[in-house]
């Protein structure tokens, strides 16, 4: 059983270890930190057996935010954790007011893609060249509600 809830200080050590793993250019501990006290971010978790397993946040400026992070651990994926976490953070930022949301995610990451197609994101744009080690363009995707979220 999966358990997706806001990401704790206690997180940090297991969050970071997935993010080395994960990706190139990882964030710090002292990043995630900082992001966790920001007022405009929010930072879930997922838990199985209460082990961090994966973890995904956004910024949000007014309306609108910015998924900044999501990975999940190497031998968690493909599990479907990544969907019902991604959930839990969308389900987040309405309840939040945000009526668009971005992403950027490596034009190689077909899985992660496929993921996001599924949520209901569509590609709007490349930033040529945007991630480095190596060197890839980044597809921008958007999800945008219809309506002004309830609350």
């Amino acid at each position: 059983m999966i358990e997706v809830r806001e990401m704790l200080t206690e997180d940090l050590d297991a969050v970071a270890k997935i993010e080395k793993e994960t990706f190139s250019m990882p964030w710090s501990k002292k990043g995630f930190k900082d992001s966790l006290d920001a007022d405009n971010t929010t930072y879930l978790t997922a838990l199985a057996d209460g082990k961090v397993i994966g973890y995904c946040g956004f910024l949000q400026v007014f309306d609108e935010a910015e998924i900044t992070n999501v990975a999940i651990d190497k031998d968690s994926r493909q599990k479907g954790v990544g969907y019902h976490m991604m959930l839990e953070l969308l389900k987040c930022a309405r309840e939040k007011g945000v009526c668009q949301i971005l992403l950027e995610v490596r034009k190689s990451n077909m899985a992660a893609i496929k993921l996001y197609k599924k949520l209901g994101f569509s590609e709007e744009s490349v930033r040529k060249n945007f991630y480095d080690n190596p060197r890839e363009d980044g597809i921008v995707m958007w999800k945008r509600w219809q309506q002004f979220p309830m609350g």
